[in-house]
């Protein structure tokens, strides 16, 4: 379903690549994919390949204020460190790679849906948005770097994603942790705003 759609790009591995993100960009380098279970209390990511072998996780600190959250790979080689920065009127995340290379990216929080995040320290964007499912982030020159498509209606909470700069892997999945940090982020505000509004009417 996935391959073919033009609008929801997802698709589970071992499947074509999505014969949009064909056309527009070619057959990417490498494939990963992400399984997440929504309602664990301990933040943990699998990304694994096509051939669904786990290569990187991700484990985030249990309640912690900050979500500080570490990616390592298969051999637990530390890879990437996330934190989020609180009583902010931006969204904001830092990410810390092994090599020391920093970087962030941030939202305003009142933007549900936001088409362009910069990220700060790399001059690399993400374009897309919450209700499309679908982002591509691009290098400073407009150049393709990846694209991440979300899985519609799944409990696991799916990520499929394509990408085309191998030698930026380990940056492109710690940025793809952060987003998935990033949207459970801003689903638990729309939660938590949509429960006060019922509790201040009745």
């Amino acid at each position: 379903m996935g391959v073919f759609s033009k609008y929801h790009r997802f698709r589970e591995a071992g499947e074509q690549a999505n014969v949009v993100n064909v056309e527009r960009f070619g057959e990417p380098a490498r494939s990963l994919f992400t399984s997440t279970k929504v309602f664990s209390l301990h933040h943990h990511i699998d990304i694994t390949d096509d051939h669904e072998n786990v290569v990187y996780q991700s484990n985030s600190k249990f309640f912690s204020l900050h979500d500080k959250t570490d990616v390592s790979d298969a051999s637990g080689r530390h890879v990437a460190h996330i934190e989020r920065k609180f009583w902010t009127l931006h969204e904001r995340h830092f990410v810390t790679m092994a090599d020391g290379k920093q970087f962030q990216l941030s939202n305003e929080l009142w933007h549900i849906v936001k088409d362009i995040t910069n990220i700060e320290g790399l001059g690399w964007q993400l374009q897309g948005n919450i209700a499309g499912l679908n982002f591509q982030l691009y290098d400073a020159d407009g150049s393709i770097i990846a694209v991440i498509s979300q899985k519609m209606f799944s409990l696991h909470d799916k990520y499929c994603i394509d990408i085309y700069r191998p030698e930026a892997e380990e940056i492109v999945v710690a940025i793809l942790v952060t987003l998935q940090h990033m949207i459970k982020d801003r689903a638990s505000s729309a939660s938590f705003s949509s429960s006060s509004s019922s509790s201040s009417g009745n």
